[in-house]
């Protein structure tokens, strides 16, 4: 056990387990990103949180696995929501864990039926932050075409993780709550071009590029430009379509944005699990 003096001359008690926890900022791992599942872990060592779990229980754990996290040490579920590659195994998970899904009333009506019975859910507004254990989540509203689209911050002390993907359009809610994120999960969806000339019918393509679709590279590259500073240490591009976008197409339009920073810029994948990013 330490012993470290305070202002005062008295003495604070220090043992291991809080040494290490001032140690921690957060981690965090996209485990997927795409129109075929979605699902991100936000941990600062202590608290674990599954923002969105858009595939099978099965599949989850076994992406949890690749980066030695168990699925008996996640917290809570938070859902963003409704559509099937952002909630598919949400309520298997929550079931076979006992975990507290967070999520909002329109997108629970929703979801409803694709969730099956869930005994502890807690519900949440966009505008209203909520604490969970040591972490401060704060949910604000986002343009997509769903019932009530969430994007979210989470903040331990001074690092903030700004989660926003599936949105048309990003709005001066959008932009000022993403501001002063250390590392930001950003939707670079399409390349425009891609788009226009592929496969998809007029329908789709016209839902995608609209407001409340999916941002494109282009889109991301203005996004990013706007609100990029010097402690941002990481960008994450996401849910890239697989049919209208590539990593590198991504990675060059949107790199633009920051080719005058130290900012790493990644992207998450469909197929496999991210790395663990860690934020001090």
């Amino acid at each position: 056990m330490l012993y470290k003096s305070n202002d005062t001359g008295s003495k604070e008690i220090f043992t291991e387990q809080s040494l290490s926890e001032k140690k921690v900022g957060l981690s965090v791992c996209v485990l997927a990103s795409g129109s075929r599942g979605n699902a991100i872990f936000v941990s600062d060592g202590v608290t674990s949180l599954l923002i969105d779990a858009g595939f099978s229980g099965v599949e989850i754990e076994r992406r949890l696995k690749v980066r030695g996290i168990k699925p008996e040490d996640i917290n809570a579920i938070l859902v963003s929501h409704e559509h099937g590659d952002h909630i598919k195994g949400v309520g298997v998970l929550a079931r076979r864990y006992d975990l507290p899904v967070y999520i909002n009333k329109k997108t629970l009506q929703a979801a409803s039926s694709q969730l099956g019975n869930i005994d502890n859910k807690k519900n949440f507004e966009c505008g209203s932050s909520f604490i969970i254990n040591k972490l401060k989540i704060h949910p604000f509203s986002i343009s997509h075409d769903a019932a009530d689209t969430t994007g979210f911050t989470v903040k331990k002390n001074n690092i903030k993780v700004g989660i926003a993907t599936d949105l048309g359009i990003a709005t001066s809610m959008v932009k000022e709550h993403l501001k002063g994120s250390s590392l930001l999960v950003l939707e670079a969806n399409h390349d425009p071009e891609m788009l226009s000339n592929g496969p998809y019918p007029w329908y789709l393509k016209q839902r995608i590029k609209g407001r409340t679709g999916h941002l494109s590279n282009v889109d991301s590259k203005k996004l990013l430009k706007e609100i990029k500073h010097d402690q941002l240490d990481h960008v994450i591009l996401a849910h890239l379509s697989g049919k209208n976008n590539t990593p590198d197409k991504a990675l060059c339009e949107v790199g633009l944005s920051i080719a005058d920073c130290n900012t790493k810029l990644h992207v998450a994948t469909q197929k496999k699990c991210g790395d663990m990013i860690n934020l001090f």
